[in-house]
């Protein structure tokens, strides 16, 4: 139950990229600089927090030691997952971004078959390539088709172009950030903290978002004040504070594909805290009937994706026993 705790409240924190990246688009921000101060802003955070827990040379040397890994799925996941995000925003409001993005819960179970997970046989503990967790598939499909539905009443009214470019990015980022995540998982082998690999992926990444600062200083010139101190929000609230908790979910349940799609699957909380936040900060209405019963949807796909996972845990506890 831990994991799943922790990943909600990853989500409510992670809400606020969606909520104050549209607030930085409607005040006429560039997405160049919504993507790459966050990440810029990051650093010192991290830095300081690694380095108050005495844990920052081992991030250093297994950057050093297997270079081409951390600078590859640190872009899978960090850059391939913002940027399009963020550009995302400059083509639709954020609760459709937000939506949107859920689809990273079907995205992440469907991406299974490239990792391996540990299992016990009657030879023992052997390794063995994952399978698609059907049964949490199907609990994630309730949990869409409640954002579907939560959305459906606003898309109706939005050019096609408009839903093409901010889905299209999207899509892409939902495949992305798990990919990214699990993959760098692999790569440090649980030799490293949430902290440590945050701050690890951060680094790493790091060449590419001071390019496209430099790239958008040339070009839309720099961010204002009121940009930068949003962006600052966002690097605390979703970069530091949302990212280490859904690390730390996932490398709870590291090696169970059944739970960790469970773990990504309560990012669908986001929808519902970015739909709060643009109520009470943008001032958006009130949702509708029918996305009220989307709503009910997503709490119900919540509920059966923690259930499993506690009808697995004490199952294996019997056994064990």
């Amino acid at each position: 139950m831990r994991p799943i705790l922790l990943g909600i409240f990853a989500a409510f924190f992670f809400a606020f990229t969606f909520v104050l990246n549209q607030s930085m688009e409607l005040s006429g921000g560039s997405w160049i600089w919504s993507a790459s101060l966050r990440y810029i802003f990051m650093v010192p955070f991290l830095m300081a927090i690694v380095a108050a827990r005495r844990n920052l040379k081992p991030v250093i040397q297994s950057i050093k030691q297997n270079p081409f890994p951390w600078f590859l799925w640190s872009f899978v996941g960090f850059v391939l997952f913002y940027a399009p995000l963020t550009y995302a925003a400059a083509f639709s409001p954020g609760w459709l971004i937000a939506g949107t993005w859920q689809i990273t819960i079907i995205s992440g179970a469907l991406l299974s078959p490239l990792f391996y997970e540990r299992r016990m046989t009657i030879e023992g503990l052997v390794t063995v390539r994952a399978k698609i967790p059907f049964k949490g598939l199907g609990m994630s499909v309730i949990i869409l088709a409640g954002i579907l539905l939560m959305q459906l009443e606003h898309a109706r009214h939005l050019p096609f172009k408009m839903v093409l470019l901010g889905v299209i990015p999207v899509l892409i980022a939902s495949f992305a950030y798990p990919l990214g995540n699990r993959k760098m998982m692999e790569v440090t082998n649980g030799d490293l903290d949430a902290y440590q690999r945050v701050l690890g992926m951060t680094l790493a990444s790091l060449p590419f978002w001071v390019l496209l600062a430099l790239y958008g200083l040339l070009t839309v010139g720099p961010p204002t004040m009121n940009q930068s101190f949003q962006s600052l929000l966002v690097a605390i609230t979703s970069g530091v504070i949302a990212t280490v908790l859904f690390f730390k979910a996932t490398d709870l349940v590291r090696g169970n594909m059944q739970k960790l799609a469970a773990v990504e699957a309560t990012q669908a909380m986001e929808v519902l805290f970015a739909l709060a936040g643009e109520f009470f900060i943008l001032s958006l209405p009130l949702p509708n009937s029918l996305s009220w019963i989307g709503i009910i949807l997503v709490m119900l796909g919540m509920a059966l994706h923690s259930l499993s996972t506690i009808r697995k845990k004490e199952g294996q506890i019997k056994i064990s026993a």
